[in-house]
């Protein structure tokens, strides 16, 4: 059956002619019914074909595709990839939360792609404009739905589908790779059993050979890893002298590329006869890759891949796999969910690895069948060749998830009170039974009503019950007389920012403080359950100690104590390079929890203290000085560029004003860049304080009301404006500050030697250090 015979106008969208027999089953409930379906099938067997068709008949109906990618490298992937459906006119938008979002384009998009944990957040924002776009989905295809089964994300992926399903009722199109209780995915989507697809390991273009193979284990963890590489080129030589590929996974970045530099070595010790040395072609080729180290080593046939390595050699290292130049390759899990690059040959070295946040993980199993599934090449092969490698005591483990598959369980039990508290925030949930209600749209309840025990399925109606005492314990909720149920500014702050709720609860007690210093802001967000799963390594915690010397940190763990070492490097742009390795995917947490951060502060604090949360943030984003980081406000001006200003005496935008375009060039900036740099500086607010006839003496016990002006000279802005005297504050105000503001101030004669009354002046949105002026009055 030819593409061009079933949809003659989305021809060109395929990357083949002729469907599989795969496809042409599931073809006609995907083009020919309305109703939602569920396919399960092994990897490399053409699933993405049948998410196309699904979009392909929405785009001929005149509707809006939502593809649902599991992870943000792919997002980009299917960007390049569906190249061929903007040159048929169907436009492609990717939105991530890497990416700055224009809603415009959103809105008029044919085929949108999100990461579940971006379309959650859009759901949660579905009335506001800059969102409303999620609410006008035809098709929502789930890529890779065995998703709901990982830690965390798939809780995300389960309610926010349940929550699209209700905000636009979608046909939904569930794709899979094989999975033993298909039909439970089924029910919670509402497929029939005429649109419900299980497709066995007949349906695999190469049969696969699985099995698990054990190491000796030792007491060195990195002598060990070797032991690992070794044991995957015994199992992968065989098929390299036959001219063979083979696919090797690893846990990291760093480790693909120390494995292919010791394979390289290896092989040549074997005697395997790899490479293309001798292929001047090649070796011209080969120059325009850009890494120095996999320039070398795909000379030997051998290469490396993974997500830190720029598009352009990336795609060259996926082009010469595929065409067999590339004949061994390592790579990181993300390769096995995204471009379909098998191999005769996948051996997964690494079962288990470190995230900068949870620590020593097992490969979650979904990962596992996915990289296996890479084993043999259509067209090329018979049988593909698949193998574990692990520790004698996890073998009987691996052994059986081959045998049996991995049943898809619901993790929404381990995350339900955050996942109530943001419908609760919604304002989708107002009572018990619409809890309930909520309840029944997830895959939780349909997985309870198949394994009632281990659910724990009779209680539930109590434990839902027992989930919102604890969130009206906590704050985030509150009840009526009427027993609705209606979410606290607390509450609402948590689901807008994402945040779990322990950090919630820990951010709002940093409220309560009467005064708050840089060091309470960098202490609160380390102490966050976002980072609870962090390890200090014995090689690090002679740099964390130093970094920390002199710092009372007794309310940290070793691991909280890492994340605070890596912060206070990260504002002084010096992070050790023992903490290096972390410290890009803790730096991004942070700044993420400090902005929310913020958002508490200026909610219960004031502008001030929200001002310091977006200051330390700044200095983490960009590692400048506590005095330059008014600078890194300046378009143009970044960490490097703000640092060398600095040092010439121009630490805040006003000092670029008064400093003029030839200041800024006297100070080291090219004439080009100061012209710009000053322009941005003059966008933004700039303050002036005028205390008109303010006394410089008063007598004891008489009282004066004066007035100080405070006149806004650059562009508006939310600012916080706050009068102490000796330190104590007398009034504060917020205000969106356009042009000036009157601030009362009382002259009483306390009694005191002088009164010192500060007027300060914070934005809270900016990283602008505030203003302050001090006047001193005698008391006599």
């Amino acid at each position: 059956m030819e593409v061009a015979e079933v949809l003659p106008e989305f021809a060109d969208a395929f990357a083949f002619e002729e469907f599989n027999r795969m496809q042409r089953e599931a073809l006609p409930a995907l083009l020919e019914r309305e109703e939602n379906v569920v396919a399960s099938a092994p990897t490399a067997s053409g699933k993405t074909a049948l998410a196309e068709l699904a979009i392909c008949k929405t785009l001929a109906d005149g509707g809006t595709a939502l593809f649902i990618a599991p992870m943000r490298a792919l997002t980009n992937e299917k960007e390049d990839d569906w190249d061929r459906f903007e040159e048929l006119g169907h436009s492609v938008y990717v939105v991530t939360g890497e990416r700055d979002l224009n809603p415009r384009r959103a809105r008029r998009a044919d085929i949108l792609v999100m990461t579940p944990e971006k379309l959650d957040s859009a759901t949660r924002k579905h009335d506001s404009r800059r969102y409303d776009f999620v609410t006008d989905i035809d098709v929502c295809v789930i890529d890779e739905v065995h998703l709901l089964d990982a830690d965390r994300r798939g809780s995300v992926l389960e309610v926010t589908i349940s929550r699209l399903r209700r905000l636009c009722e979608p046909r939904i199109v569930a794709l899979s790779a094989t999975m033993p209780n298909v039909g439970d995915v089924a029910a919670w989507l509402d497929a029939s059993a005429e649109t419900t697809f299980e497709f066995g390991e007949e349906y695999r273009p190469v049969d696969l050979n699985a099995g698990v193979k054990t190491y000796t284990h030792g007491e060195n963890a990195f002598a060990d890893k070797y032991r690992r590489l070794y044991r995957a080129l015994d199992l992968a030589e065989p098929h390299l002298r036959e001219d063979g590929q083979a696919l090797v996974f690893v846990s990291s970045r760093q480790d693909t590329v120390r494995a292919a530099e010791k394979a390289r070595d290896e092989i040549a010790e074997r005697d395997v006869p790899m490479g293309a040395r001798g292929d001047y072609d090649f070796h011209t080729d080969a120059q325009e890759l850009e890494n120095d180290t996999l320039r070398n080593s795909v000379l030997d046939g051998v290469a490396f891949h993974h997500a830190g390595l720029s598009k352009n050699d990336r795609d060259l290292v996926e082009e010469w796999f595929k065409e067999g130049v590339v004949e061994l390759l390592f790579s990181t899990s993300t390769l096995a969910w995204g471009v379909n690059l098998p191999a005769r040959c996948v051996v997964i070295r690494d079962t288990k690895l470190h995230d900068p946040l949870e620590g020593e993980v097992d490969m979650s199993p979904l990962d596992v069948l996915q990289m296996l599934g890479r084993a043999g090449r259509p067209g090329y092969d018979d049988v593909g060749y698949g193998w574990v490698v692990c520790d004698a005591s996890e073998a009987d483990k691996y052994r059986q998830l081959l045998q049996e598959g991995k049943e898809i369980e619901s993790r929404l039990a381990e995350s339900l009170e955050t996942h109530l508290n943001a419908e609760i925030a919604m304002g989708t949930i107002t009572d018990l039974e619409d809890v309930m209600d909520w309840l029944e749209t997830t895959f939780y309840y349909v997985r309870g009503q198949s394994r009632p025990e281990e659910y724990d399925f009779p209680n539930l109606r109590q434990r839902v019950r027992d989930c919102l005492e604890r969130l009206v314990e906590r704050g985030f909720v509150e009840t009526g007389e009427d027993l609705s149920i209606e979410a606290t500014p607390r509450g609402v702050l948590a689901s807008k920012y994402y945040l779990r709720l322990e950090t919630a609860a820990r951010f709002a007690s940093l409220t309560e403080r009467e005064s708050i210093e840089t060091a309470d802001v960098l202490e609160t967000v380390a102490g966050a359950v976002e980072f609870d799963s962090v390890s200090a390594r014995q090689s690090e915690r002679d740099a964390i100690n130093a970094v920390l010397v002199g710092r009372e940190t007794d309310d940290l763990d070793a691991g909280q104590r890492k994340v605070l070492a890596i912060l206070r490097g990260a504002a002084s742009g010096s992070t050790p390079s023992e903490l290096r390795s972390d410290a890009w995917v803790i730096r991004r947490n942070a700044t993420r929890l400090l902005s929310a951060l913020q958002a508490f502060l200026e909610r219960f604090s004031g502008p001030h203290e929200a001002n310091l949360a977006r200051r330390v943030e700044a200095r983490i984003e960009n590692g400048v000085a506590e005095d330059a980081v008014g600078l890194t406000a300046i378009d143009g001006v970044g960490p490097g560029r703000a640092s060398k200003l600095a040092k010439e005496g121009h630490s805040t935008p006003g000092d670029l004003v008064a400093a003029g375009i030839d200041g800024l060039v006297s100070a080291g900036l090219s004439d080009g860049v100061a012209e710009r740099v000053y322009e941005s500086a003059q966008s933004l607010p700039a303050v002036e304080l005028e205390w008109g006839r303010f006394p410089d003496e008063i007598a004891t016990g008489e009282n004066d009301a004066r007035e100080v002006t405070v006149r806004n000279v650059g562009e508006p802005a939310q600012a916080g404006i706050r009068v102490t005297v000796n330190g104590v504050e007398m009034t504060k105000t917020s205000t969106y500050l356009r042009g000036e503001e009157t601030v009362p101030v009382g002259v009483f004669g306390a009694n005191a030697d002088e009164l010192e009354f500060t007027v300060s002046v914070a934005f809270p949105e900016l990283p602008l250090v505030p203003q302050r002026e001090t006047k001193t009055v005698d008391v006599v």
